[in-house]
């Protein structure tokens, strides 16, 4: 048995996002009942984290606590132990508006610790908001995936670890691909595992690509020993000429690298152990 083998890979799907439309790709699920539909199929398919957000009825993004509060109960009653994990994105909605839905008490939420471009926009974190919705976060027993767009962030993030602003160990995701931000390059990535590991040292990463780069993100994570994610939010396309006919094959060509390298694929139980959650009982 190869050491790899020992080390099981937690896959998340990115389901719906802010940004993809049904014009894009008719698979991006945007109802309630979509979501849940497309959660399921991608936990059969072997995802343990569903990153979620949601959408008002002309399908625009929304911050709706009574929204997430649906499609939490939702993913909970039809993939019984899948992590969820509730967006705090700036895409859906401004200020404490934000962490509207950490009272729901969902096992995880993600959560930008810095400001950074976007591809016409500047993402805005300022310090009080996220000083604040990591505060919610400790309140409500929600474990932040701490989205790391640029090396700032990473050491930021440590920084409230080491003040008791973030509870550790710490779950970060290293974001790659964005337009403006931090493109997708292997030697930069490999500076991210090499700074997260020298200053907090039990910590866990992923790792994301954009678009085209989720397949290189996948497979950069999965040969390094890290985690990954797939999915709609990110990237719509197999290739580029194929559209993705839903998250499940996305989570499927990750589950299909985690072959190549050896590593298996993370239970939902496994999973809730690596990172540390509460238990579940189903």
């Amino acid at each position: 048995m190869s050491a790899q083998a020992s080390n099981p890979c937690i896959i998340c799907v990115a389901i719906t996002g802010s940004v993809p439309t049904k014009a894009n790709n008719p698979a991006v699920p945007i109802t309630i009942a979509e979501q849940i539909e497309s959660t399921h199929a991608a936990f059969e398919a072997g995802a343990s984290i569903a990153h979620c957000h949601v959408r008002d009825d002309a399908g625009l993004p929304t911050s709706d606590p009574e929204r997430f509060a649906r499609l939490k109960e939702g993913i909970e009653t039809h993939c019984p132990g899948m992590i969820v994990q509730l967006s705090t994105g700036g895409r859906s909605g401004a200020g404490q508006a934000r962490g509207g839905m950490l009272p729901l008490s969902p096992d995880m939420a993600s959560l930008s610790v810095g400001s950074n471009n976007f591809p016409t926009r500047v993402y805005e974190n300022p310090p009080d908001l996220v000083d604040w919705l990591a505060a919610e976060m400790l309140k409500y027993d929600v474990k932040p995936e701490i989205e790391a767009f640029d090396l700032s962030h990473i050491v930021q993030a440590t920084r409230m670890a080491a003040d008791g602003r973030l509870k550790s160990p710490l779950y970060v995701q290293f974001v790659m691909g964005v337009k403006n931000a931090m493109p997708a390059d292997e030697r930069i990535f490999d500076i991210y595992i090499e700074t997260l590991n020298r200053l907090a040292p039990d910590a866990v990463w992923c790792g994301a690509g954009i678009g085209a780069n989720q397949v290189v993100v996948n497979e950069w994570s999965i040969k390094r020993g890290g985690h990954t994610r797939a999915g709609l939010e990110d990237n719509m396309r197999l290739d580029r000429d194929t559209l993705a006919p839903s998250n499940a094959a996305l989570v499927a060509r990750a589950v299909d690298l985690c072959a190549k390298y050896d590593r298996p694929v993370a239970t939902w139980q496994q999973a809730r152990t690596i990172l540390g959650l509460r238990p579940v009982t189903v």
